[in-house]
């Protein structure tokens, strides 16, 4: 049975140690997250550290990188546990490394032989199988030399590589013969025996859905929350939508990023955009259905990889972002959090993000506001007022002056209970007639809890 997944955050600790992670467990149960995104688990490359490094993978068997091996992930896994914290992997199994003059031999004959000078270590970081050969070759590959050429294409998008540009061969693509399958569902079945809870698929976008079926069998997918990396510019009518998301979530039962919903939040944000546009997004197809999505503010892409920087949110319109995805109903959210050196070029931007103290008051309403549906009572170019049944309220206004909202009250409110404002804990107003007045701060959000 497919696991039924609550709109419970996830903290993506994106290129964390395992350790960082085990020795902030307190911290993060203490903010509300209910799960973690961990640096992919599996044999990368230790020289250089690069964030880019750990989604090029050179054997599934063991785990080690730079960011940790399976000991540490294992004393992650288990200190999590204790506060009651699930772990997510992130997996990648469209491609392995670009690395040894293109090999298609994995993990390599220097790979191999340290496999077995240094046995000990090597077994204490295997998942599975025999470390005396090879994991895969040229068999297992579809043909080198041709790079991705028209991402409208899917054939061309799934079945070609992902190359840089001037002259880089690309990322070897795998194929879904049976021993690539064989393999990858072994893989991810020993990271569930590990306790991994879940699987974000890195460049969905890219395998078939022949490919993605075979490997998430009725067995991986027990009890397992999965969602996919399908990246498009809209929902319904939108090309790369109709072309590979639609698709993928039909195909295959996933999850998926809710990059319709982020595009509808990037327009509304924008300096002619209007709020208004958030009001019910999902009801013309510009936000997946609230059990399919992640919903997010910003993903590891969007800082690290220069063409997708134009993504990025002035700071003030992320933090209002953020309250929009944490305050509605639906949807997983994901809160992102840089530890490396991917972070140094925006200064540490998001590196202690996590525990921000208005972020925590926004995973509080949204953990408290679980089972309430949401309404926007009222909307404007500038700003929107939605409820959460009648126990909460989000308030968000990205203009430059205050914007005064009155509402009805009736059906919409508890009567003479005190509902209090989360940023001070201080009582904010009570419901006693007809109609209230709110009003919302130029550049800011509010949140409102019924005591």
């Amino acid at each position: 049975m497919i696991k039924s997944v609550q709109a419970d955050v996830i903290l993506h600790a994106f290129n964390w140690h395992y350790d960082e992670v085990t020795e902030q467990a307190s911290t993060i149960a203490a903010m509300g997250y209910k799960h973690v995104l961990i640096v992919p688990p599996v044999k990368s490359a230790r020289f250089g550290c690069a964030w880019w490094q750990r989604y090029q993978p050179q054997d599934y068997r063991v785990i080690d990188h730079c960011k940790g091996n399976k000991q540490s992930l294992v004393r992650m896994i288990n200190t999590l546990n204790q506060y009651d914290i699930s772990v997510y992997a992130d997996v990648i199994l469209n491609h392995m490394a670009n690395e040894r003059g293109n090999s298609q031999s994995f993990p390599g004959s220097d790979a191999l032989a340290s496999y077995q000078s240094n046995a000990a270590y090597w077994q204490q970081q295997q998942l599975f199988g025999n470390l005396e050969n090879g994991l895969l070759s040229a068999n297992d590959f579809h043909q080198p030399g041709q790079c991705i050429q028209n991402y409208n294409d899917v054939g061309d998008v799934q079945w070609n590589r992902l190359c840089g540009g001037n002259g880089d061969p690309g990322l070897p693509d795998l194929t879904d013969n049976s021993w690539v399958i064989w393999q990858q569902r072994q893989y991810l079945l020993a990271l569930k025996g590990l306790g991994i809870k879940g699987f974000r698929l890195d460049a969905a976008k890219h395998m078939s859905l022949a490919h993605i079926q075979q490997v998430f069998d009725a067995e991986v997918m027990a009890d397992t929350h999965v969602f996919g990396e399908v990246i498009t510019n809209g929902g319904a009518g939108e090309g790369e939508y109709e072309r590979f998301l639609a698709p993928y979530l039909s195909a295959t039962g996933h999850a998926a990023y809710d990059f319709p919903l982020f595009t509808q939040i990037r327009q509304a944000f924008s300096f002619s955009g209007s709020l208004q546009t958030l009001i019910n997004p999902s009801a013309y197809g510009q936000a997946l259905a609230k059990s399919k999505a992640i919903t997010f503010v910003l993903t590891h892409d969007i800082p690290n990889n220069d063409g997708f920087r134009f993504y990025l949110l002035d700071a003030v319109d992320e933090r209002l972002a953020y309250a929009y995805i944490l305050g509605r109903d639906g949807g997983v959210p994901l809160v992102y959090s840089d530890h490396g050196e991917s972070g140094a070029r925006d200064n540490g931007r998001w590196y202690d993000d996590f525990k921000a103290s208005d972020l925590q008051v926004m995973i509080g309403f949204h953990n408290a506001m679980q089972g309430q549906t949401d309404e926007v009572i009222a909307a404007s170019d500038c700003a929107l007022l939605l409820r959460r049944g009648e126990e909460g309220l989000l308030g968000i206004n990205k203009c430059g002056h205050t914007v005064a909202f009155n509402v009805s009250t009736h059906n919409r409110f508890k009567w003479f209970r005190d509902y209090v404002d989360l940023k001070t804990g201080a009582t904010d107003f009570r419901i006693e007639s007809g109609s209230q007045d709110f009003y919302i701060a130029p550049r800011s959000w509010q949140m409102w809890q019924v005591r």
